[in-house]
């Protein structure tokens, strides 16, 4: 069973978007309990800051950064658009 703790910043973060964008990460999220190596998430791990960290789609644009911290123990660091979270 997968556990995920979430950052302080993904809570703040993720209380401004939309009820739409909530629902798409309630479905990918549950995708990612299932399987977090689904390629319907577009998993891939990160460099520079968020080296050590992977990302996935919850959107065209919209994206997760996570750690796993110990097995099957995930922290969901951040939640915003792909210009936000990597300032491109």
């Amino acid at each position: 069973m997968r556990i995920i703790i979430l950052h302080k910043n993904f809570e703040k973060n993720y209380s401004k978007l939309s009820k739409k964008i909530k629902n798409a990460f309630m479905e990918r999220r549950d995708i990612f309990l299932d399987n977090a190596r689904s390629f319907l998430l577009g998993a891939h791990a990160l460099q520079g800051e968020y080296k050590g960290y992977k990302s996935f789609n919850v959107t065209g644009d919209i994206r997760v950064v996570y750690k796993e911290i110990k097995e099957d123990v995930f922290l969901f660091a951040d939640i915003g658009t792909h210009d936000k979270l990597y300032g491109r």
